[in-house]
């Protein structure tokens, strides 16, 4: 595998969600911001349009509605702005998986069920460039770049509260290269108040708007139901949420909910891995994303969140890896499980296209 196979995994797979797309439109007459702007995107675009007009949009951060505005600037829609940066940040997350995990890793993200989340005006595209880059960055020992790339991640979704926390990791395990150098681990550490100070920015604009330091946690509750659960009462809300017929408006709910436990398994699986290998911050940086995700009502937007998971990708590059001659039975599996998901893209693609539940 080479730089030419993920481009045109790229190119190929970026074109079949585009076409997706237009047999949505032609099929049902939806337009093309009906299309691409449905669920979180419409909110995206909302605040990038208004502002915080309303409370439960705290939850957004405000780092890609700004991006949007800023591009909309020039006169280009906001919607179209939003799927013009979301296809070139895919572009540059492959780029970074291809750092850290060779073409394999690149390829299996970009073929990743849930992509169509990064070829529209989501924070998917955005945070995985940034973050997987700031990665890629602190492995090689630039930690500085490494703090400014998560300090973009850390201004556009929550999560870069879980990438500061796993890069501080990354920080006190990474082997020091000059022994000799007292402090080495303390300016790593030092670096990342830069993202902590972007999360520290926008909680400290929620209070001055609300006068309450826990205002993205209410605007979660408040819109999404995402109060405080056990794992066991959030699995069996999740299993309940399967039932044919508990969301007769969106129907595609009950597989999406089934896959989110599937997201959830393999999250603990690449967690396990990571642990058995020593890779603290690795496991640290899945693992504590799925404590969260496990202690909502329900496990909601954890198959979007596989596409953060940057060790699970490389670890299917690895397993892709060619192994020499007599290899047949495992290339035959892996064009299979190639062509199963491309099957489930365009499945996923199809779903939020034509604006049913897709997570």
């Amino acid at each position: 595998m080479s730089v030419r196979l993920v481009i045109q995994t790229w190119l190929g797979t970026r074109l079949l969600l585009a076409v997706v797309a237009a047999w949505v439109m032609l099929t049902t007459g939806r337009t093309f911001t009906q299309v691409v702007g449905n669920w979180d995107a419409q909110h995206y675009l909302t605040i990038a349009a208004e502002g915080y007009t309303d409370p439960t949009k705290y939850a957004f951060f405000p780092g890609w509605p700004l991006l949007l505005r800023l591009v909309g600037l020039t006169g280009l829609p906001e919607v179209v702005a939003g799927v013009l940066l979301a296809l070139a940040c895919s572009a540059a997350a492959a780029a970074a998986l291809y750092r850290l995990g060779g073409p394999g890793a690149a390829i299996a993200w970009l073929l990743a069920p849930v992509a169509v989340f990064t070829a529209v005006p989501y924070t998917e595209a955005l945070f995985c460039a940034a973050a997987f880059w700031a990665w890629e960055r602190a492995s090689a020992r630039h930690w500085g770049q490494a703090a400014l790339l998560a300090a973009v991640a850390a201004g556009v979704r929550v999560s870069g509260v879980f990438l500061i926390g796993a890069l501080a990791i990354l920080a006190l395990s990474q082997p020091v290269v000059a022994p000799s150098r007292p402090g080495v681990r303390a300016r790593r550490l030092a670096w990342l108040a830069l993202p902590v100070a972007v999360i520290g920015g926008y909680v400290g604009y929620l209070y001055l708007q609300t006068g309450s330091w826990w205002a993205w946690y209410q605007a979660q509750v408040q819109g999404w139901g995402r109060q405080f659960s056990w794992p066991w009462e959030a699995l069996q809300h999740t299993i309940e949420a399967t039932a044919p017929g508990t969301f007769p408006a969106t129907p595609a709910a009950e597989w999406v909910f089934k896959a989110e436990i599937v997201s959830m398994a393999a999250g603990l699986l690449v967690t396990v891995v990571c642990l058995v290998r020593q890779r603290w911050a690795e496991a640290g940086w899945v693992g504590v994303q799925l404590v969260a995700f496990s202690t909502g009502y329900w496990f909601m937007s954890v198959n979007r969140a596989v596409l953060l998971w940057f060790p699970l990708w490389t670890l299917l590059g690895e397993l892709a890896k060619p192994r020499g001659r007599g290899d047949i039975p495992r290339r035959v599996v892996i064009g299979l499980a190639v062509l199963l998901a491309l099957v489930m893209q365009v499945r996923w693609a199809f779903t939020f296209f034509t604006g049913d539940w897709s997570s």
